[in-house]
């Protein structure tokens, strides 16, 4: 038998979509599951999928998505049919907000470089389909990882989590090929936060380890439920590869008992509640204590603190572009902060108001994609503006209250 290698075969192993792709076998409870490490930008992933699944029989197919996003990749018309308002009304617009932020950074990398993000999940998707294969999810859904990276590192951490949300939405530097290359053997969360994700531990626990972890137990639970599944093609990103590797050997309690914490919502700490209530009780505690040394100055420093928030939160809302009774609206809510009811904000009123009154059209659900693309197109688009309006209102709101009781306080001395 001749084993040399001519010309024509390295030209061939060279072609081949599965060499050097990152490829992980791992046997447990008589099933085996076949990992296969993509890049969510990389069109070579889409090649390796299809080949692997060809090439292979297979009982099911997983991927590394979650039901949220998998149905919008299969309906991309599924965002038109959000009840924007409802979505204010009941607390969820931050999380809203994140969702779009990330949105515009994939969105920014298929057209800088004409890749698709999650062009390898789809063309799992359809082989799936096109073989009659059940289909396993076995992500965690974007809003509870979102939820973990944010609750689970310190205050100042947050400010880099926004910080970062931020930039991926606003900034227009081209991003450069190390960065690219840093996705392809990485998450799309964790290259969207940047170094940050990356020297901070909680936040990458939260991004990558958590979801490790879930992702194996998942894949068990779906293997309980569907005893025919022996052999498991698993698409997941190359970032993940080794991790859900390692899990799927060692994981020893039953797959529901690890997920049932990893996909539940962390409580919000309730230290910044109570220092957000011990400032507001300083504050009127001064106002108090102004009236009762002089009328004139117990006057003076309520119209501070109506004149503050009632103006920051305004000029929030005004910046984010709001329609003039949204503006009108944020500066009524801004003083009244301690007399509205617990998590009903400045921002959720104005917010509602812009919606009522300049509710989102079909044309906006259809072109938020692309205009989240452009810094103009987050003022032009009455979806993105509303979420805005929601955002900026608070964060004026914040402001006035601190310069305010900064004012007050400074009328003691």
């Amino acid at each position: 038998m001749n084993d040399s290698i001519t010309p024509a075969n390295a030209a061939d192993a060279t072609s081949d979509p599965l060499n050097d792709q990152p490829i992980a076998r791992v046997e447990r409870d008589g099933i085996e599951y076949v990992l296969l490490g993509t890049a969510h930008v990389s069109r070579a992933s889409v090649e390796a999928v299809n080949a692997l699944i060809e090439r292979e029989p297979f009982d099911a197919v997983a991927i590394e998505l979650c039901e949220s996003r998998a149905r919008g990749m299969r309906d991309p018309e599924a965002f038109s049919k959000m009840d924007l308002f409802q979505v204010i009304r009941a607390g969820k617009a931050g999380m809203v907000f994140a969702s779009l932020a990330l949105s515009s950074f994939q969105q920014r990398i298929a057209e800088q470089y004409g890749i698709e993000p999650g062009a390898e999940m789809k063309a799992a998707m359809a082989a799936a389909d096109a073989r009659g294969l059940p289909l396993w999810l076995v992500d965690r859904e974007i809003g509870i990882t979102l939820n973990h990276a944010y609750r689970g590192v310190r205050f100042r951490d947050r400010m880099g989590i926004v910080g970062g949300l931020i930039a991926s939405v606003f900034s227009r530097e081209e991003i450069d090929e190390a960065e690219i290359e840093k996705l392809k053997q990485g998450d799309i969360l964790e290259s969207a936060f940047g170094e940050f994700a990356r020297e901070s531990k909680p936040l990458y626990e939260a991004l990558i380890g958590e979801r490790d972890r879930f992702m194996a137990a998942r894949l068990r639970e779906e293997s309980t439920q569907h005893p025919a599944a022996k052999r498991v093609l698993v698409v997941i990103g190359a970032g993940h590869l080794a991790g859900v590797e390692r899990e799927l050997g060692v994981q020893a309690e039953p797959p529901r008992t690890l997920i049932e914490p990893l996909a539940a919502k962390l409580p919000a700490p309730k230290w910044p509640k109570y220092l957000a209530i011990g400032v507001m009780l300083a504050i009127f505690a001064a106002i108090g204590f102004l009236f009762y040394r002089n009328a004139t100055m117990g006057w003076h420093a309520l119209r501070d603190w109506v004149i503050y928030t009632a103006a920051l939160s305004a000029i929030g809302a005004a910046i984010a572009g709001g329609h003039p009774l949204s503006i009108l609206t944020a500066g009524v809510m801004g003083p009244l902060k301690p007399l509205r009811p617990p998590g009903l904000s400045s921002g959720v009123f104005s917010g509602m108001v812009e919606a009522w009154l300049r509710k989102p059209r079909v044309a906006d659900f259809q072109s938020l994609r692309h205009d989240l693309l452009h810094v103009s197109g987050w003022w032009h688009n009455r979806v993105a503006r509303t979420l805005l309006v929601f955002m900026l209102s608070n964060l004026g709101t914040i402001a006035g209250e601190y310069l305010a009781g900064i004012r007050i306080f400074s009328r003691l001395l």
